[in-house]
């Protein structure tokens, strides 16, 4: 609708710059303004035999011409004027043939005062204009996490199945795969994780040396949490259909409200990692933020994947490398939640 508007008006700010001396501008279509030409000119066409047979009579009664002068005047005027009218009326059609081979233009009439006709050609002959290639949009997602050994099941989970949660946040960019269709897209991008553990059995994460593991802390725990930060950049092949919007000039595609799925991965960096406790002291409620490294990867990697229509997606991750670093146990983040997508 805006490019509507906008052509629009551009053709109406030609039209009156052009014709601003015009008391009357009537835009109409070519096979409309031809017809009104022809009636035009064979009214203009006998208007000027009338006057020029008011003449003759004038000229028979003053005595100039004789009877049979007259009548010989009158008759040549007469074929004058009906030549006049075939010749003009030819001219007309022919514009109107040629109007209709330039199919690629549109036609604006203006009548000025003297009933001449002026037009404006306006060529609308041009490559369709397709939809931006590329569009941005905020992802934001959010569930459950866990970590989990080789083989191990979530019935087995060192963490809290409901109380690990992870979130994400970032900024990605869709780029139709081939220039004239939108069924595969990609669409990659830069995002923040925040992957949180709550250990089981009142336990909490202790470093020693190389060495990471899970130890019972010495006091009654009300929480224990472990969090690792990650910048990452996804990647994901988006498969699904869209509503396509196609008019003579232009195509649009729009994906809101269809099924969709992506499928790739995302590599990046460990940023950072704390773990938070939270304890009574003495009837004195205590919180610990504690900060160090844990020997956890510096570098992180895995496969993602969402599925779902419109905003709003199933989505799932999984780290490739290991949480800590060798000798320790081999253990991979899990994540499972939801993904929207707001453009």
């Amino acid at each position: 609708m805006k490019t509507i508007i906008i052509y629009f008006t551009l053709v109406l700010f030609t039209f009156a710059t052009q014709f601003v001396y015009c008391q009357e501008v009537d835009q109409k279509t070519t096979e409309e303004i031809m017809e009104s030409k022809k009636q035009e000119i064979v009214q203009d066409e006998k208007g000027k035999l009338k006057r020029k047979v008011e003449e003759i009579n004038s000229r028979l009664e003053k005595g100039e011409i004789t009877a049979k002068e007259a009548e010989e005047q009158k008759k040549e005027a007469a074929e004058l004027h009906a030549k006049n009218i075939e010749n003009r009326i030819a001219i007309v059609e022919n514009e109107m043939e040629l109007e209709k081979r330039n199919r690629g233009s549109k036609t604006y009439i203006a009548l000025g005062d003297d009933g001449k006709v002026i037009t404006i050609k306006i060529n609308e002959d041009r490559e369709k204009q397709y939809d931006k290639r590329t569009t941005s949009d905020l992802v934001i997602a959010a569930g459950f996490n866990n970590a989990l050994e080789d083989g191990q099941s979530l019935n087995d989970s060192d963490f809290k199945i409901g109380g690990s949660r992870f979130f994400e946040i970032g900024w990605a960019w869709k780029t139709r795969v081939f220039d004239k269709s939108n069924w595969l897209r990609l669409k990659y991008g830069v995002s923040f994780q925040f992957n949180g553990l709550k250990p089981t059995d009142n336990r909490y994460f202790v470093s020693e040396g190389e060495d990471t593991f899970l130890e019972e802390y010495d006091l009654n725990l009300d929480k224990s949490k472990f969090r690792m930060d990650n910048l990452v950049v996804p990647v994901h092949f988006e498969f699904g259909p869209s509503t396509v919007s196609e008019s003579k000039n232009y195509v649009r595609y729009n994906t809101r409200g269809k099924f969709k799925m992506g499928l790739g991965g995302y590599a990046g960096f460990n940023i950072g990692e704390r773990q938070k406790l939270k304890y009574e002291l003495d009837g004195d409620k205590q919180k610990d933020k504690l900060q160090g490294d844990y020997n956890t990867n510096d570098f992180v990697y895995g496969l993602s994947g969402y599925l779902g229509w419109g905003w709003a997606t199933l989505y799932a991750k999984y780290d490739l490398n290991p949480i800590f670093q060798d000798p320790n146990p081999e253990i991979h983040n899990i994540s499972v939640g939801l993904r929207f997508d707001v453009d």
